[in-house]
């Protein structure tokens, strides 16, 4: 592997960060408030793609929200979201891809974040994507698109080395 090709080199693509509430109303609402209040973006409700009648579940039912940072916000997010887990990750939260998933299990564990008990105890998950610098147009452009080729996907030990260099994290097994 040719580690001076600035190409191949990692980088954060995106963080999507998840309140599932599982049902429509109030208390989505306040789950989009504070989404908002942590990441300074506004929030985009997830909608059920299934029906499940056993939870009462329709199709087009909004269920959730989310907010997907990119750039500086979104490191700057990562930052704030591993001091909260004091920079200790377990090696399951990342997958075959490079991709990395935790939760956090209250917002007023941000910093700045005091409890109101008009909104109650939300906790998120956050979900990091991992790319290289150069090479992914290929897949996403409308003539000609090809599938990534296998040396340039990243793996799991390219996304745990990245992680521990660059933000210092802890992979607890």
């Amino acid at each position: 592997m040719n580690d001076e090709n600035p190409m191949r080199a990692l980088r954060i693509d995106k963080i999507t960060v998840n309140i599932g509430v599982g049902e429509a109303g109030e208390k989505l609402v306040k789950a989009q408030k504070v989404l908002e209040m942590v990441t300074s973006q506004k929030s985009l409700q997830t909608i059920s793609k299934t029906v499940n009648r056993d939870l009462g579940i329709r199709v087009g039912m909004p269920l959730g929200c989310k907010v997907t940072l990119r750039g500086e916000p979104a490191e700057d997010f990562l930052r704030r979201a591993l001091n909260i887990r004091e920079n200790k990750v377990y090696a399951y939260s990342f997958d075959k891809e490079g991709n990395m998933s935790f939760g956090i299990s209250d917002y007023t564990d941000f910093e700045g974040m005091k409890y109101d008990p008009e909104i109650g105890i939300f906790g998120m998950d956050v979900n990091v994507v991992m790319k290289r610098a150069g090479g992914y147009r290929v897949a996403k452009r409308a003539l000609l698109s090809r599938r990534i080729p296998g040396d340039h996907r990243v793996q799991r030990d390219e996304a745990i080395r990245f992680m521990q260099d660059n933000y210092k994290v802890e992979v607890v097994q």
